[in-house]
């Protein structure tokens, strides 16, 4: 595809979270498919195993990933966010090559806000090492209230971000939630409010659909995997209606008409809608 990447992807999960795990259609306890990548005291296994919460205080945030890697295909959980005070603090769920020579990353970031301001999703993607490509949207209900449904799809054509089935960027995993108060909230003039910790998000109906690396060989190559068939090769007529949608009433920054950074529009915006 037309940015590159090609690598196999962690998903990562970090910070103040609360997860039921699925896997492939079937149920997950959180050792079977994810390791604990920092301050395990932060992380608390709940009902067996099949759901986690982590937790953002002063002293620490928390991370855990998972153990596989992953080349092509969808990964979506829903997240219910910090509710409240959560002027910044990040809450993440991205995918990431894990390499130390090149970066490839695939993020979502909600970046916490002041109560009764709206919450602001950031995407970005990293490609052989290079970001900056942001994309920021107002989104339009109460994230805190109530779980909604993020995705992550990427095939040989396209990469689309997705909230409940609505697609918030096409273009032609990991999760953490840490302390970001230098510029997450007003570029860095909202503080982080410690007095309202600790912070908690909650994570469910964790789903990864893709090509384990280590796996079969041709499983990247097989064009009968689901996610490569004709219809997610391109946005379909809704779609592309809901895109518009959010492009109209909720985008609040995009990289690709920031003629101050970028004077020649990169040309991987020339395939937006």
């Amino acid at each position: 595809m037309g940015m590159g990447l090609r690598n196999g992807f962690l998903l990562i999960l970090s910070c103040v979270v609360t997860l039921s795990l699925s896997v492939l259609g079937r149920p997950a306890t959180f050792l079977e498919d994810f390791r604990i990548t920092w301050s395990d005291s932060h992380i608390r296994q709940i009902d067996g195993g099949r759901a986690i919460q982590l937790v953002l205080d002063q002293n620490s945030g928390c991370g855990f990933a998972s153990k596989r890697q992953y080349l092509f295909g969808r990964v979506s959980m829903k997240i219910k966010l910090i509710p409240g005070d959560s002027a910044g603090t990040v809450t993440a769920f991205y995918m990431n090559s894990d390499t130390d020579a090149v970066r490839d990353e695939l993020d979502f970031e909600f970046l916490g806000n002041r109560t009764g301001q709206p919450y602001t999703v950031q995407t970005n993607i990293y490609a052989h090492g290079k970001g900056d490509r942001e994309q920021r949207v107002n989104l339009w209900f109460d994230p805190a209230a109530d779980f909604h449904t993020y995705s992550i799809m990427w095939n040989h054509h396209q990469i689309v971000f997705y909230i409940d089935e609505v697609p918030i960027r096409p273009m032609g995993v990991y999760s953490t939630l840490w302390e970001a108060d230098d510029w997450a909230t007003r570029g860095g003039l909202e503080k982080i409010d410690w007095t309202k910790a600790p912070f908690l998000a909650y994570y469910k109906d964790f789903d990864i659909e893709g090509c384990p690396v280590p796996g079969p060989v041709n499983c990247a190559t097989n064009s009968r995997n689901w996610w490569e068939g004709t219809a997610y090769q391109a946005l379909n007529a809704m779609e592309a209606k809901r895109y518009r949608w959010v492009r109209m009433n909720h985008v609040i920054y995009d990289y690709c008409t920031d003629k101050s950074r970028y004077p020649v529009t990169p040309p991987e915006c020339m395939s937006i809608i």
